[in-house]
């Protein structure tokens, strides 16, 4: 049995994130302030914590600048394209359903050119994990509003504030068939961390909302004072844990976003259920 002093000195080891990521492809190209990079930091631990093999996941992007995530790490890496990231994860988890597929794309690459793969990936229930990194805006491409930008909020390509109504990626993939469906932030780190685990483990697909600001682009059309600033507004303040929100009136919710896993349900998982047709259609045969 482990003594209280062991303890204390395994939580104080630093996390070795090199073994995860590709040196020669460092520095990455994300702006100061930006949450990719602790995104990407609370994913490695989650992989960590999963206890994943490096050789055993694929890890798939369409564009964008969340996209650029599989280049700087030490996996089996596709960088696809615009909006076709589930798209190719689909066809490399038929091929090879041993691998563990993960799915890095942003709410532009997944919820607008991307939708329909979003949705029908979700309805067939493929075992993959998918981090939408919402920023709310097109990050790499020059400030556009995207499918998750709030309303009147201010992007290059509406100048007087935007009027269409936002998308919610998780009431999205819930509705499409998910069946883990969680949120988390930049901000809460340890808590993402968490979230992104259990998205891993889970059989099926998997959604992971994260809330990660965009200081460059969104935050200075925007007049946020500061990617701090940015940080405590909409991510600090502006959300709620799921068991928190349990205790509190309905007043104290008005506004909030939903942190933590929303939806868990277990069903038949689309690759098991195709290899099983196939082995069936191949015993009737004989």
């Amino acid at each position: 049995m482990s003594t209280i002093a062991e303890k204390k000195e395994k939580v104080s080891v630093p996390f070795d994130y090199n073994k995860y990521l590709r040196p020669n492809k460092l520095p990455h190209i994300w702006c100061p302030g930006c949450g990719h990079g602790i995104v990407l930091k609370a994913l490695l631990r989650a992989i960590d914590r999963a206890g994943l093999e490096k050789d055993n996941i694929c890890m798939v992007s369409g564009i964008g600048c969340s996209s650029r995530t599989p280049g700087y790490v030490d996996f089996n890496t596709l960088h696809t394209l615009h909006g076709r990231a589930m798209a190719f994860a689909t066809g490399v988890k038929l091929a090879k359903p041993e691998l563990k597929v993960i799915v890095i794309t942003g709410d532009g690459d997944a919820l607008a050119i991307g939708g329909n793969h979003f949705i029908h990936a979700c309805r067939r229930n493929i075992d993959m994990t998918v981090l939408v990194m919402t920023n709310s805006t097109y990050g790499m491409t020059g400030g556009q509003y995207s499918p998750t930008t709030p309303l009147d909020a201010i992007a290059t390509t509406s100048r007087y504030g935007n009027i269409e109504p936002p998308f919610d990626a998780c009431e999205m993939a819930r509705a499409s068939g998910a069946t883990f469906v969680a949120r988390g932030t930049a901000y809460h780190t340890i808590e993402l961390e968490r979230t992104i685990h259990d998205a891993l483990v889970h059989k099926g697909t998997s959604i992971v909302d994260v809330i990660d600001a965009c200081p460059t682009y969104f935050g200075r059309a925007n007049k946020y004072k500061s990617a701090t600033h940015m940080m405590e507004l909409i991510e600090k303040d502006g959300t709620v844990n799921v068991k928190q929100a349990e205790k509190l009136p309905p007043e104290k919710l008005e506004g909030k976003v939903l942190r933590g896993v929303l939806h868990k349900v277990e069903r038949p998982e689309y690759c098991e259920q195709y290899e099983n047709l196939i082995m069936q259609k191949a015993a009737a045969k004989k």
